[in-house]
């Protein structure tokens, strides 16, 4: 039962950071690497806010969110503006967001061990009583996730979220409505890396700390995720590829669960994880080429 709640946990914290990379390599069609630095920004942003600030911890979820919309902001300004390259825009942003992210925790390592934070509060203990008490952290993170869920299928059928899949798919078109297709990249990738800031921030709430290198490959197991879940429930009608997506988080953590409870060595995760990733990806342009 640990496993699972475990699995289910990461899974969904992981299926947010999923649905920001689904708005920038399936709809933008935009090569974010920001997403490695943006991760651990709202992890780094929620351990500084817990840590010297008497802040409901419940109000920091919009702070990062809002903290990686404006770092995605960044991205694109530089992408758009400045005419630098899609891929070298992100790793612009990764680079200078990893110093950045030790200026704002202070330290590599950062621990909130003794603090009250979304799952640990009097709030919370007090509904979450009893046989409930196990359950209280997944509960929690299964309601977040739905809102930021419901949150974005509702935008992607609004005006703004029309133009954002037009400029995926065809940006000349966008460009004769009048619209400045430049300013919807922007907007995209500040709600796509705001899911991912808030995805840390939920994060380091759930492990009680902040580390640098918890950004290390998060864009790989993004990607991962959403070609999981859009390759195989694309023929399933009754579910949104949202929805798709964080199923296919879910399903990679308990992956990677198995692998380690197979007794594979820790280390090599990271290996087999990239080594997965591409054959999904090879596989998944090969159907593509097919058709």
């Amino acid at each position: 039962m640990a496993l699972i709640l475990s699995v289910l946990e990461q899974g969904m914290i992981y299926g947010i950071l999923a649905l920001g990379v689904y708005i920038t390599y399936k709809i933008l069609d935009f090569p974010d690497l920001t997403v490695d630095g943006s991760f651990p920004f709202g992890a780094a942003i929620t351990v500084r806010i817990i840590s010297s600030s008497t802040i409901p911890p419940i109000l920091i979820l919009p702070i990062a969110f809002l903290a990686g919309a404006l770092v995605g902001m960044c991205t694109g300004l530089i992408h758009v503006k400045l005419k630098v390259r899609d891929l070298l825009s992100g790793i612009i942003m990764m680079t200078g967001l990893y110093t950045i992210n030790l200026w704002i925790a202070g330290s590599a390592y950062v621990p909130i061990f003794n603090k009250e934070s979304i799952f640990d509060n009097a709030f919370i203990n007090g509904i979450f009583t009893g046989a409930l008490a196990d359950f209280k952290t997944v509960l929690i993170i299964f309601v977040i996730m739905l809102v930021a869920k419901y949150l974005l299928d509702w935008y992607m059928h609004t005006k703004s979220g029309f133009l954002l899949r037009a400029v995926g798919d065809n940006d000349t078109i966008v460009t004769s409505l009048g619209v400045d297709k430049g300013l919807v990249k922007i907007v995209g990738l500040s709600i796509a890396n705001g899911l991912v800031a808030l995805s840390g921030c939920i994060y380091a709430q759930q492990q009680r700390g902040f580390e640098i290198s918890i950004g290390t490959g998060a864009v790989v197991i993004g990607l991962a995720s959403v070609i999981i879940g859009t390759s195989i429930f694309k023929h399933a009608t009754f579910l949104r590829v949202t929805s798709g997506v964080i199923i296919g988080s879910i399903l990679y953590k308990a992956c990677v669960a198995l692998a380690m409870f197979a007794g594979i060595d820790a280390n090599a995760i990271k290996l087999i994880t990239a080594t997965l990733f591409l054959v999904i990806l090879v596989v998944s342009m090969d159907r593509k080429r097919g058709k």
